[in-house]
């Protein structure tokens, strides 16, 4: 089983984002305070708790107690911010996101397995 690992810093994300060069890495960006997002969390440990990607790093972002990171996660990737949100970087690009209630175990599956 693989596990997320929660960032809190810009410094922390720039070490991420600079090492997806060499492991892919992918990101929740997660609402405490959404229903939707919960949700999503759920369906996140799902996959990470059957036979995820294990040559790939899994990251949290709570977006409302690190939206600093959150905001520079947009701003590195080029991709508007929402909540719930999943993104799959690699090589400093991000090659899928999605949001909301595509987030999904098989969605997931379907994109890094």
């Amino acid at each position: 089983m693989a596990h997320w690992k929660e960032i809190t810093t810009n410094e922390e994300w720039n070490t991420i984002f600079e090492g997806t060069t060499s492991k892919p890495v992918v990101v929740l960006k997660h609402s405490t305070a959404c229903p939707v997002s919960a949700n999503a969390l759920e369906e996140f440990e799902g996959y990470l708790s059957k036979n995820p990607n294990t040559d790939v790093d899994y990251i949290l972002v709570k977006v409302i107690e690190s939206r600093p990171v959150s905001n520079q996660i947009a701003e590195d990737t080029g991709i508007k911010h929402a909540s719930p949100q999943i993104l799959y970087i690699k090589n400093k690009v991000t090659v899928w996101n999605t949001s909301h209630w595509s987030i999904t175990k098989q969605h997931m599956s379907a994109v890094l397995n």
